[in-house]
């Protein structure tokens, strides 16, 4: 096992893919020359020059539409986002296009491509640079949603979404980058979309959290460890397609769960969890389904609001003692 930074783990998969199959190539601002906003793309030019490693213009509707158009032909792209606050101009693409392709062609045409870039907030950034968008894509038929929380999850799932025939969103978490963690040296590494993972086990209540909320997710488990309540935490690694199967399966062991989510609470990611769990073991629960999510307000510039307004160990660690009655 190796020890990766998040960043080089994610360079890696598309390098190896780009290395397999001559048909990936990456495109998005500052790829190229510069290397990637976040050195997620260093060094791909140098290996494989100006056609396969693309610097666009700050025009997200428009290279996105390109991407699109390139799979459609036959290439399979890697569109970078340089956040995917600044992917909302290329909603249209995303949602209208390479999500309903292979739809409207009876199964004719597929769309092989990857949209890619930072999801939700990275600090200080104001509003407009602070949402979670993996909900809000995840409603669309057509469209696979990824949002990962370790290096090694990363890199494996990364080169899934490289091979799959479909449109998928993988998303990261800006202040992830520099996240360090054994990656697999397995040759052609891979997960497959869709599976989630028990990263702790714990009999006492489920916590489900996926992105950077899985990091504060442990934070809690471990101060609620002292107590002497085990918490299991999942990470669903895909938002969609979604691992029902192993989140209910927590469920009916531990009997209470908490929905953990850096998005804002109404039609969340959280709100389908939680009802999913209530149609599927209502009666495996001896408590409400709890959510820990933002506030339903937008990001603040001042840390010391910003610090209140993001989901932290604290509101996990009251809504664990809440549905544990402790």
């Amino acid at each position: 096992m190796a020890v990766l930074q998040f960043r080089e783990a994610i360079k890696h998969a598309i390098d190896e893919e780009m290395s397999r199959d001559e048909r990936v190539f990456v495109m998005g601002e500052e790829v190229a020359e510069y290397n990637g906003a976040y050195k997620v793309t260093e060094g791909l030019l140098d290996k494989y020059g100006y056609k396969r490693v693309i610097d666009t213009p700050i025009s997200e509707l428009g290279f996105a539409g390109l991407g699109v158009g390139a799979a459609m032909n036959g290439l399979r792209p890697i569109v970078e986002f340089m956040t995917f606050n600044f992917a909302v101009l290329a909603a249209d693409q995303i949602i209208n296009h390479a999500t309903k392709v292979k739809y409207m062609t009876g199964g004719q045409a597929d769309c092989p491509v990857v949209f890619r870039g930072p999801n939700a907030s990275a600090g200080q950034l104001g509003a407009t640079h602070s949402v979670a968008y993996d909900s809000m894509y995840a409603q669309f038929p057509g469209l696979k949603v990824i949002y990962v929380s370790e290096p090694n999850d990363a890199k494996g799932l990364m080169k899934s979404a490289i091979r799959d025939d479909n449109p998928v969103l993988f998303m990261e978490s800006e202040q992830m980058y520099g996240l360090k963690g054994e990656v697999s040296d397995e040759q052609d590494f891979i997960i497959p979309i869709g599976k989630g993972k028990i990263k702790r086990e714990g009999s006492d209540v489920t916590l489900v959290a996926h992105g950077k909320m899985y990091h504060i997710a442990v934070k809690a488990a471990e101060e609620l460890a002292k107590d002497g309540i085990e918490c299991e935490i999942i990470d669903p690694r895909t938002v969609k397609p979604l691992d029902v199967e192993l989140i209910l399966n927590s469920v009916k062991k531990t009997n209470r769960c908490i929905v953990v989510d850096e998005a804002h609470p109404f039609a969340g990611f959280a709100a389908e969890v939680g009802f999913l769990i209530q149609r599927e073991a209502f009666d495996y629960l001896d408590a409400p389904v709890l959510r820990v999510t933002l506030p339903d307000v937008n990001a603040p510039f001042s840390k010391s609001l910003f610090d209140l307004w993001l989901p932290g160990p604290k509101q996990i660690i009251d809504a664990v003692k809440q549905v544990t009655y402790k």
